[in-house]
């Protein structure tokens, strides 16, 4: 099954900018397919495959931060070809 997820991560302390983009670029180096937005990024990928990635690359964020917030979305299909048609 092919899923989107729409990631937000808000480090809560004046470094977050380091924080944000080191975490953007572990997924920019996966094998998904990232998409990215000045408001978040997803990623797209097979369930089985792409949810312990980013398990553990949310670990990995979250063990470098004091507090943090991250936003997820999951949709159950691959969205990442989207185009608007209107």
């Amino acid at each position: 099954m092919n899923i989107s997820v729409d990631l937000t991560l808000s480090p809560l302390q004046d470094d977050y900018e380091t924080h944000v983009i080191s975490f953007i670029k572990e997924l920019r180096n996966s094998k998904f397919t990232v998409l990215e937005n000045p408001l978040s990024t997803q990623i797209f990928g097979e369930y089985d495959e792409l949810m312990p990635f980013l398990i553990a690359q949310i670990h990995k964020s979250f063990e470098a931060q004091n507090i943090c917030v991250l936003t997820i979305k999951l949709v159950k299909t691959d969205r990442s070809d989207y185009e608007p048609n209107f």
